[in-house]
Parts: structure tokens; sequence; C-alpha cells
């Protein structure tokens, strides 16, 4: 047994390839860029990969590859239930209607004429999203109808750059004020006013639909609880100060008695239903009920490192420090010795 892993920096496979070699688990380095990815991975009988949502690169073929090595009988980390609908919140959308979880009401259109007709009946606030983009990028509070309006013709002509030079820039500007970016942030920040990055020149605009939630007002924070397989852990992220969103905040809180054990059920009752590998869901509460806004399979390991215990599959609760990587190896290599016997 060798599992094939492919190596990005500040990725989930540092801790991947840690854990590989303090167990003395047989790996081998791929490179998924290479266009002899297939050979490559002739001796092994799996592939981990934590591709980036951003990447220029692998946004054109990440999922392609993993979900064609599923198909050829080989294990892989994502695998099509925890990875398909990654990056994409109109996915996500239809994915947890269809299975009735508890989610803050989407919309979303593809005609210009619905969309308006729609803006023109219901109420506001609501929130506008770009079906792709994380830590609150591409994400703004639309207050009337009139504003909608704008949304939505923009949506269907020029459509959106897939990055905001000028909001990104502020956002550097943010957390350099609270000490947790350094003035070269801000400097990079300043540059990609007249540089966009490769992701946003490959991609190009997003447009042709437009997409709306639900505004869940009076939350200061979300909750996002990340399962794996039948383990759970979560953080509690703070709003920006005067701003509706805590997603890429930077101001977390870990300790146990800031969630609510039911949340915790959901989301592993959820992620059972899907049956995915690794899910993070990121909960709102209304009237006391957490409702879900959006998923993601990946994370930024370094928010997660001062996490304080986790729960099972019965709600028991484990204090210390835990290893989710190593969790994601041993299931998939439970998953090959399975199917072995």
């Amino acid at each position: 047994m060798k599992i094939g892993i492919h190596h990005t920096k500040g990725t989930f496979s540092e801790r991947w390839l840690a854990y590989c070699k303090e167990k003395n688990i047989p790996y081998k380095l791929v490179n998924c860029y290479g266009d002899d990815i297939i050979s490559q991975l002739e001796d092994c009988d799996a592939l981990m990969w934590h591709f980036n949502h951003k990447g220029a690169k692998e946004s054109k073929f990440a999922k392609q590859l993993l979900f064609s090595l599923q198909m050829a009988g080989k294990k892989v980390f994502p695998d099509f239930n925890t990875a398909w609908h990654f990056d994409d919140k109109v996915g996500q959308k239809y994915l947890l209607e269809a299975i009735n979880a508890p989610l803050a009401r989407a919309y979303v259109f593809y005609t210009e004429q619905e969309a308006i007709e729609w803006a023109q009946t219901t109420t506001f606030p609501k929130v506008f999203k770009l079906r792709n983009g994380a830590g609150s990028d591409n994400v703004r509070l639309v207050h009337s109808v009139n504003e909608a309006r704008r949304f939505i013709k923009r949506a269907f002509g020029k459509g959106y750059k897939q990055y905001d030079g000028w909001r990104n820039l502020k956002e550097r500007l943010r957390k350099y004020k609270k000490g947790k970016a350094s003035i070269w942030d801000v400097t990079k920040g300043v540059i990609r006013l007249f540089y966009t990055t490769k992701y946003a020149r490959v991609t190009g605009r997003e447009k042709g639909y437009v997409y709306f939630q639900e505004f869940i007002p009076e939350n200061t924070y979300d909750i996002r609880v990340v399962v794996i397989k039948d383990k759970a852990f979560a953080i509690k992220r703070m709003v920006r100060e005067n701003d509706f969103r805590a997603s890429g905040s930077g101001t977390i809180l870990y300790e146990k008695d800031h969630f609510d054990i039911e949340t915790i059920k959901l989301a592993l009752k959820i992620s059972e239903d899907m049956e995915d590998q690794c899910m993070a869901y990121d909960f709102v509460y209304k009237d006391g009920r957490p409702l879900m806004v959006e998923i993601s399979y990946g994370f930024a390991i370094h928010g997660y490192d001062d996490c304080v215990g986790y729960w099972d599959r019965e709600l028991n609760w484990y204090e210390g420090a835990f290893n989710p990587y190593g969790w994601m190896v041993d299931h998939l290599i439970q998953k090959l010795e399975s199917e072995k016997k």
C-alpha cells in the first residue's frame, strides 16, 4: 500500500507528510501538474491533494483528475462527495436544499428579468455573493431594491472581477491596524491595484447569473464546525468591526463553552448523510436555530492549531491537542484495507 501526495507549502500536505513519516506510512511525492501524473501513480493506491480554490492552474483540472482516478478505482482525497461543490455556492445551494439541510435561504437567477422581478417583491437587506471566493471575498450587503438592480444589471452585463483590488487593500489595512498583517502585506495590496492575481486573469469575470442569500441580523459571530468522518471540532469567528462578515476576520475563539452541542450534532449528521471525508460548515443563528451559509472541504491549517479538543459521533468530548490531518490519512488507509479484505 502506498499513498501518492502532491505537496504544496501551507496546505494539508505539510501535515500529511509529517504524519506519514512519523507513522512509517508508505508514501510517494507526485506532481499533479505533470502530464504523466497517471503513470506517476501506477504504484500508488491513493492520491491526496489539497488543491487551492484560487489556484489558477488547479482550478482548471483538479476535480477532473481526482474524480477520474476515483472512477478508475483509486482512493482519493478529496473524493467526489467531498469536493464537487467546493468553492461553488450555487452548487452548495442545490445540494443543501436537496438533502433538506437547514440553510440560510438562497436565491439564484439566470436571467436579468427574473432577478429584477424578484428584487421588486422581496425584502431587504440581502447578501450578494459570487459563486466562488472564501474569507468573505465577493460578499456584499444589499440594502434596497435600487441597489439590488445595480448588482443584477452588472451581473448580466460586464460582470464581476474575481479579485477586487480596492476591497482587498482595505481588508489588508484593517488587519495591519490590528497587528495581524505586515507593512509588506499592505504593499502587496497596493501592487494588486495595478496587477491582479493570476487566478483572476485566467478565469475572467463572473457573469450570467446572480446569487443572493437571506441576511440573518444580530449575529456578531459565526460558528465553523469541521467534520472529518466521525469526529468534529469547531471555532467561533467574530465579525469585523462595523461589518456583518465573520469569515476571514482573524478574530477566533476556541473554548468549548462557545459551542452549542446541537450545532455539533447537526454537522455530524449532515456529513453522515453526504458521506463526505471532510467538511467545514459555517453556521449563523436565527431565533436560536443554526442555519448554514456555506460549506467547504478545505480550510487554512494555522487557524485550527489552537483548538482545545474535539467531539466524536456520540458527542463525547476529548480535551487536548489532536491531529485532524492524520485522521484524513487514517481514514483513507481504512478504506483501502477494508476493500482489500
